[in-house]
């Protein structure tokens, strides 16, 4: 399993999911650009001392995450609040990659197509979307939980 970030742009969310990540051993990869220096002091507070436990790969842009992901033989599916496929009902493999678009604007449409699944987290009317930090939790924790690969 491995969390990919398109393009971030908040540096304490992607602190929060670096120290999800190292807790659940978990790898992750981000697209740039972000929206923040990793010198960030608000990355540093959000992933605490957990940040340099994290596995992170950076990739210059999608093109060349996808086409490492694709050679790697590894799904993507692409965590969207429009996607009509409902996270409890997807299986995950243990090689899947889940992708999490940025805060503001998701991923562009070349984007969302390359994905092989678009999940999205069911909620509760009238609400639109949760922090990407907690739709990442929660994702994984599904991911996991189907695939036997909690840390033990």
């Amino acid at each position: 399993m491995r969390i990919a970030l398109y393009q971030p742009e908040i540096a304490g969310n992607v602190g929060a999911i670096l120290r999800l990540a190292a807790c659940l051993a978990v790898p992750v990869d981000i697209i740039m650009p972000t929206g923040f220096a990793f010198s960030d002091a608000r990355l540093k507070r959000a992933a605490m001392d957990y940040g340099a436990a994290a596995d992170v790969t950076r990739h210059a842009n999608f093109e060349a995450f996808d086409a490492l992901r694709r050679a790697e033989g590894r799904r993507l599916l692409l965590m969207s609040a429009h996607a009509s496929q409902r996270l409890p009902d997807v299986r995950f493999a243990p090689d899947d990659v889940l992708l999490m678009g940025s805060e503001s604007a998701g991923v562009p449409d070349s984007v969302r197509d390359s994905a092989d699944i678009r999940v999205r987290i069911p909620m509760a009317p009238g609400f639109r979307s949760l922090n990407i930090a907690v739709s990442t939790g929660i994702a994984v924790a599904e991911a996991l939980r189907q695939t036997e690969g909690f840390p033990a």
